[in-house]
């Protein structure tokens, strides 16, 4: 295992490298999209960003390239130790969460979900 994430009370092995992707239907444009992020140093380093579709809040980063179906980018952004995710029950689906395995999250209602990498 190269790592995992603790989401809530559970722990999720990470794929190789530490990486693992979150995958998710927009609210309201109702369209797919997608983050690979990896675990460095106890952080969370977004490394890829990818959308289906464009339009509110769903704009392709300026480097974004069309493949398959997808605008692809990698987003310049830092670091982060935690990821909030909503879990309001009215979106079409929760966050599907990828590293060894595959787990959705926040498909119902409840209190946000804090993501975080274990501890080393």
């Amino acid at each position: 295992m190269s790592g995992c994430l603790i989401a809530g009370a559970m722990t999720i092995a990470l794929a190789a490298g530490g990486e693992f992707s979150l995958e998710w239907t927009h609210s309201v444009e109702k369209e797919s999209w997608r983050e690979r992020w990896r675990v460095e140093d106890g952080r969370m380093r977004l490394i890829e960003a990818a959308v289906k579709g464009s339009g509110a809040g769903m704009e392709p980063g300026p480097d974004g390239v069309f493949e398959d179906g997808w605008w692809v980018w990698q987003p310049s952004a830092p670091p982060v130790r935690e990821l909030v995710l909503a879990a309001s029950g009215k979106t079409p689906t929760g966050w599907q969460l990828c590293g060894v395995d595959c787990v959705t999250l926040g498909a119902t209602e409840a209190e946000p979900l804090v993501l975080r990498p274990c501890a080393p």
